[in-house]
């Protein structure tokens, strides 16, 4: 008999083992509760249908619970899983890291500057969003990944980062950019401009 094999039917007996001490608790539980019922007449017993539902539900309850628990454990680390596992791939992507690494912070202000002077205030607002995006990259908080959408951004930011509004501004004003029709304005430029120098500290 292999390995896989034994540990598979030891778990197994030890899930058995586990199904039929429940079930004796809860047998147990009825014939205290039968005994501390005098009205009942002799020989009563609870029906074995009934036995078998209650661990029926004693298993659907215990397995919601944890379902509800991981859920919740997944919600409040997912971020930081993300950010870990990102970190590790980098590593061993450095190639395709390097590629989107060629873009500088300051590159991508020269653009942002060029496109306003330009009066492209849409341009000027999406390189402020890539210099801030590259910015993150280069200080480890949150690596490049092209999967990531805007809300995703959000949401790790806001587990991993203080003050959230300045990224809030940028990232808000770049969904307006790629989702919306409004017109942007030199004020949305500013706007933005200022968020970048609050996180940069400029």
């Amino acid at each position: 008999m292999s390995t896989d094999t034994f540990e598979k039917t030891s778990w197994d007996w030890q899930l058995s083992q586990l199904q039929q001490q429940v079930g004796e608790w809860i047998e147990y539980q009825f014939s205290r509760l039968e005994s501390a019922l005098p009205g009942l007449p002799p020989g009563w017993s609870i029906s074995p249908w009934l036995g078998e539902l209650l661990k029926l539900l004693f298993w659907l309850v215990l397995g919601v619970f944890v379902v509800w628990l991981v859920w919740l454990l997944w919600r409040e680390f997912s971020p930081y899983l993300y950010s870990w596992m990102n970190r590790r791939g980098n590593h061993t992507a450095t190639g395709k890291t390097t590629m989107t690494s060629e873009l500088s912070v300051s590159l991508w202000l020269a653009r942002s500057q060029e496109f306003y002077r330009q009066g492209n205030y849409r341009e000027a607002c999406r390189c402020l969003y890539q210099a801030i995006l590259q910015h993150l990259h280069d200080t480890s908080v949150v690596r490049h990944q092209p999967s990531r959408t805007d809300g995703e951004y959000l949401q790790f930011l806001r587990s991993s980062v203080t003050p959230i509004q300045p990224y809030e501004t940028l990232i808000t004003t770049h969904e307006q950019l790629c989702f919306g029709d409004a017109e942007i304005l030199p004020e949305n430029y500013e706007h933005c401009q200022q968020a970048y120098r609050e996180i940069a500290g400029d």
